[in-house]
């Protein structure tokens, strides 16, 4: 089985899908899933203002229970690529390390989910037992603004009547060995910019102006240092992050008309997007008072807060899990957003890939080792799923 997936994934790291680019990557897979009796639809979709991207859907079987793979083949720029050792793009294999953009995140995963799919089909009379099915939603926008991948794929799938009992998404959730962590949810994410509006003046006669800086450093100190909650069952606090303060004034002696500050918030399952904003508004208008002149911006947000509850699914992947690596993984929720949080509107997901160690780095590799033991769970995650 390593072999196989060894080989799929340096197919697919070959591919120099830089996002919206996908560079052949889903005709990789297409061949393999053609040719195990797929039937497959290539789909893409349009957004004003953004790139058409092609998207893949493979199933097999025709009714239930329904298991899906779900993934990305788009990958992030390789950076500076006379400082790789091995070619960004090569696949190469050196001293038990597959090298390449997307090894880790995450053709590896996909190509994991295949190799052990074409197994345990080949293994069962090339079809799933009884009405059951196994499909692969595979996207190739997933590292930029997502608009036009997973969202819409699943949109289309739903008006199409295709239903999921259960999806593991191949994202390398695992943070320092194979089988330490799943991912069973995600904080939400939202960002926004603090505005605050003053009157322009010269320096010498601050009477005359209304100086926005000294306000903006208030509410910046207001904003970020309550406690948004002190985290749930599942899920770590809450966390606001300034991330930039800005003037737009290259002259020493003018008092600026406008201060603004950008920030990010990661919110957890005592939020929903709309209650986020009313608690972050109130507080700013608390602390502006009578005086400061202040609004915020927001941005628009599709990553709300979610969570798979603990149950049989997950007990399945971790009996699979500690069956290879010996392990019980820690059902974790950490981390950033990824394409989860849209197919957790239509069946149980969670996250189970290889060691992100390396993921977006210069070098970007896996061990061969980590993708037999990835595939060896996949696979058993099949054995269980329709015994």
């Amino acid at each position: 089985m390593s072999k196989d997936a060894v080989s799929i994934t340096r197919e697919l790291v070959r591919c120099p899908s830089v996002t919206p680019a996908d560079a052949g990557a889903l005709g990789v897979l297409e061949s393999h899933l053609k040719a195990a009796g797929f039937d497959l639809h290539r789909v893409t979709f349009s957004e004003p203002g953004a790139a058409d991207i092609d998207n893949l859907y493979a199933r097999i079987g025709k009714g239930v229970p329904h298991i899906a793979f779900a993934g990305h083949t788009d990958v992030v720029p390789p950076g500076d690529e006379t400082a790789w050792t091995q070619g960004a793009f090569s696949g190469d294999v050196k001293d038990g390390y597959l090298y390449g953009r997307g090894a880790v995140d995450m053709k590896g995963g996909i190509a994991c989910s295949v190799a052990a799919t074409l197994d345990y089909l080949a293994a069962n009379g090339g079809k799933p037992p009884g009405d059951g099915s196994i499909s692969f939603i595979i996207t190739g926008d997933e590292e930029a603004i997502a608009v036009n991948g997973t969202v819409k794929l699943m949109q289309w799938l739903d008006e199409r009547g295709e239903k999921f009992n259960h999806c593991v998404l191949g994202e390398p959730s695992n943070v320092e060995e194979m089988g330490d962590c799943i991912k069973v949810g995600r904080r939400g994410s939202q960002s926004g910019t603090l505005i605050v509006d003053g009157v322009q003046g010269h320096v010498a006669y601050p009477h005359r102006a209304t100086n926005p800086i000294p306000d903006i450093a208030v509410l910046i100190t207001a904003l970020d240092s309550e406690p948004l909650d002190h985290g749930s069952t599942h899920f770590q606090a809450s966390n606001l992050e300034f991330t930039s303060v800005d003037v737009g004034n290259p002259a020493s002696n003018v008092i600026p008309a406008r201060a603004s500050a950008k920030f990010n918030i990661r919110y957890n399952d005592h939020h929903t997007q709309a209650s986020l904003r009313e608690l972050v508004e109130t507080r700013m208008t608390t602390a502006c008072g009578n005086r400061i002149r202040a609004r915020i911006e927001w941005e628009p947000s599709n990553a709300d807060a979610f969570i798979t509850q603990p149950g049989p699914f997950t007990d399945l992947v971790v009996a699979a899990i500690n069956d290879v690596t010996g392990r019980k993984p820690d059902l974790n929720t950490g981390g950033g957003t990824s394409d989860a949080r849209f197919i957790t509107h239509y069946c149980p997901v969670i996250e189970f890939g290889l060691v992100g160690q390396t993921m977006h780095q210069i070098d970007e590799r896996t061990p061969v080792s980590d993708l037999e033991k990835l595939t060896r769970i996949y696979r058993g995650i099949l054995d269980r799923y329709f015994a």
